[in-house]
């Protein structure tokens, strides 16, 4: 097994991952210029019958829920494939491996499926720390890397042609929500609660930039670490500043834990969580007597609302299949998530044709310029490796999340025992917002958006819902926070 540390210098990282290639390619396949062996590496994985994928995700551990649903709701679909003769004549072979959410253990993972594995693809990865640490190596190694359940900006910007993001980023949700509390709520106070690793780090980041654009900033910030549900400094962090909403970056134990002890120390706010928190975990863990209420954003309606048909009609598809190949699990959204990167990722192989390699799978993928879900469609080109920007919100009722219409309806009955300071003033002044012009250069192709409920306009589109900034912000401004925890 060979793992290469991300603290080596990046000559020494480079020579070792190159030496992982040079094993995958076999004897001989190290000279570069040998047109003949990097063919046969692109065809690594494909034989006359099967087609053999590689995944790391959390199937034990403290996020097992999400690795799960993605897996299952994935396999749903590739086994209906597969029961109909596959694709091209080849079935679909998922090689999937336990991380438990830890990115070493997904970085030997990821190596083991490349040198030993004999997998064509990586897909279906969970989560933005493991996700990121293989990034190095999907580059070195030209491998596609499709339908991470991850809105990481890292693995947006910049554009790398093997890594193939479905859903909707992160800025993207924190930055329609963040507008949605300042400007519909018309909410000020906000302070922010997130996971100390690279997934909390850009919720924060994301939120920071939107907040910093309406003239704002953070009133408070607390964090946990990545694997704990000690949520105790960063509680009390936010907890003196008396917030009048808490952006959530986190996973559904320890956001869960927070929300309960913050309630019952009599902090009346707006809870937000960004759709990996695992709306169905949170809710299960979370009492019905909730002084507050919890809203959740979601890149895939659930599956069993009554708009989901009418938003996406795939969602019934997921249903029944899910209820086909495994009966016992109940249909969410992180499964939908899982099933229509399985949708994308067999489209790209069909149109990739019989004789398929690395690249021409990219090719087709990249041919997907409207590939439709029934009401929504998943958009690709040769330099917009993001196929959906749909952004949805929901609400905590009756123990379940429900869509809602109208932002405002999220404080409908008010906060038990009073309200923020500030009142529900309605919709804000939507027409002035010069970041409104300014939108990420990684996705450069206008698309149309089905969203509803309410919907996220495509980039370059004069809006007020949403800003994508143009790149990554600096670790300077994270290593700020260095005081609220250790490192993960």
């Amino acid at each position: 097994m060979i793992f290469v540390p991300l603290c080596l210098p990046n000559f020494l990282r480079r020579m070792i991952l190159s030496l992982v290639c040079c094993l995958v390619l076999a004897a001989g396949g190290c000279t570069g210029g040998d047109t003949r062996d990097y063919d046969e590496y692109a065809r690594q994985g494909v034989t006359a019958s099967e087609i053999r994928l590689g995944s790391s995700l959390p199937l034990t551990g403290h996020a097992s829920y999400l690795g799960e649903q993605t897996l299952r709701g994935a396999l749903s679909y590739i086994k209906y494939v597969n029961e109909s003769g596959g694709v091209h004549g080849r079935k679909i072979v998922l090689d999937a491996r336990d991380d438990g959410y830890d990115p070493p253990r997904c970085l030997a993972n990821t190596q083991q499926l490349m040198i030993h594995g004999n997998v064509f693809a990586l897909f279906g990865y969970v989560g933005t720390p493991t996700t990121m640490r293989i990034l190095p190596l999907v580059e070195e190694a030209r491998i596609p890397l499709l339908g991470m359940f991850t809105g990481a900006n890292g693995l947006r910007i910049p554009f790398n042609r093997y890594v193939i993001n479905v859903r909707a980023s992160y800025y993207q949700e924190t930055g329609a929500a963040v507008r949605h509390l300042v400007q519909d709520l018309g909410l000020k106070r906000i302070a922010v609660f997130y996971q100390y690793d690279a997934y909390g780090f850009d919720g924060l980041t994301g939120a920071e930039l939107v907040l910093r654009e309406l003239g704002l900033a953070p009133v408070a910030r607390g964090s946990y670490i990545r694997g704990t549900n000690d949520v105790t400094d960063g509680l009390k962090r936010i907890l003196e500043e008396r917030p009048e909403a808490v952006v959530m970056v986190g996973t559904y134990e320890p956001c869960a834990e927070f929300i309960r002890r913050a309630d019952a120390a009599g902090l009346k706010a707006v809870y937000y969580n960004l759709s990996f928190v695992g709306g169905e975990e949170l809710a299960r863990r979370l009492p019905h007597d909730l002084k507050s209420p919890v809203v959740l954003s979601l890149v895939v309606p659930p599956p069993t609302a009554p708009e989901a048909p009418r938003i996406m009609q795939v969602a019934s598809d997921y249903v029944t299949h899910l209820k086909r190949f495994f009966p016992d699990e109940t249909p969410n959204a992180v499964g939908l998530e899982g099933y229509i990167n399985a949708l994308v990722l067999v489209e790209g192989l069909r149109r990739a044709g019989p004789d398929i390699t690395r690249e021409t799978f990219i090719d087709a993928i990249d041919s997907l310029s409207s590939f439709s879900l029934g009401g929504t469609n998943v958009s690709f080109s040769p330099r917009n490796h993001q196929g959906m920007e749909s952004v949805f919100f929901s609400v905590l009722r009756g123990g379940r999340f429900e869509l809602v219409n109208d932002f405002r309806t999220v404080l409908a009955g008010g906060l038990k025992d009073g309200e923020p300071a500030n009142k529900i003033k309605g919709a804000a002044n939507k027409n002035e917002s010069s970041a409104d012009k300014d939108r990420s250069s990684a996705n450069k192709d206008g698309k149309p958006v089905n969203a509803v409920l309410p919907p996220v306009v495509p980039p370059g589109t004069a809006s007020p819902d949403i800003v994508i900034p143009d790149a990554v912000p600096s670790e300077a401004a994270r290593s700020k926070e260095a005081g609220q925890g250790g490192a993960p």
